[in-house]
């Protein structure tokens, strides 16, 4: 693990000059590619609506409306549809080396999350390498009493389908996760499953990369 981040960081250095960029400055650069709703106008535009204290709304490929909600040096949120959402943040590997990661979040209709991490000039990195391990259903269930155990085993069997909706903070390099499969089931087993379920899994990062914080 420790020579493939290094191999990671090496490549990341050989990119772009190495001069630090703000993420305003990366998110104007994304490929088409991987912006296929947001023009490179329609980005640039949220830029300098942000600067000058306005809403940043414009209208995309699609003639429907998109709006960045919130964009500092380091972080965004983008309500690009009516049903999906970015969220980025630049992260530090070290003095001048940063990565983004890069949060989908779709609601259809429950909201549910992809993850990706990009160099600054948008070349894809392996998830694997900062975020080693990813939260999965049990790490969400708090421990139940000995007479409610069987009762919970029941309602985990009808949670079949696994969803999680990924949040980066604005403020902080933190990733938590949202266990947002009760918003699948039905209303009686919804109420019935909640008292089992921790509000969220935070992640910190540390040393370039994601790790549990409890």
């Amino acid at each position: 693990m420790k020579k493939r981040f290094l191999s990671v960081l090496g490549c990341l250095l050989c990119i772009g000059g190495m001069q630090a960029q703000t993420l305003k400055e990366i998110f104007v650069h994304m490929p088409d590619t991987l912006s296929p709703i947001l023009t490179p106008v329609n980005r640039a535009d949220c830029v300098d609506f942000i600067a000058s204290n306005m809403k940043a709304r414009v209208t995309n490929r699609f003639n429907r409306t998109s709006e960045v909600k919130t964009l500092t040096d380091d972080y965004l949120l983008a309500q690009v549809t009516e049903s999906s959402v970015w969220e980025m943040r630049r992260l530090p590997l070290n003095d001048s080396v940063s990565v983004v990661c890069w949060v989908k979040t779709v609601k259809g209709p429950v909201e549910d999350s992809s993850l990706r991490f990009y160099s600054t000039d948008w070349k894809e990195l392996p998830v694997s390498d900062f975020l080693p391990q990813r939260p999965g259903p049990d790490d969400f269930f708090l421990q139940p009493s000995a007479e409610k155990a069987d009762s919970l085993n029941e309602l985990q069997r009808k949670a079949d389908i696994t969803f999680l909706k990924a949040s980066l903070s604005p403020k902080e390099n933190t990733l938590s996760f949202t266990y947002t499969t009760p918003d699948y089931m039905n209303a009686d087993d919804r109420q019935q499953i909640i008292p089992y379920i921790r509000k969220s899994v935070v992640y910190e990062w540390k040393d370039g990369k994601f790790v549990r914080k409890d």
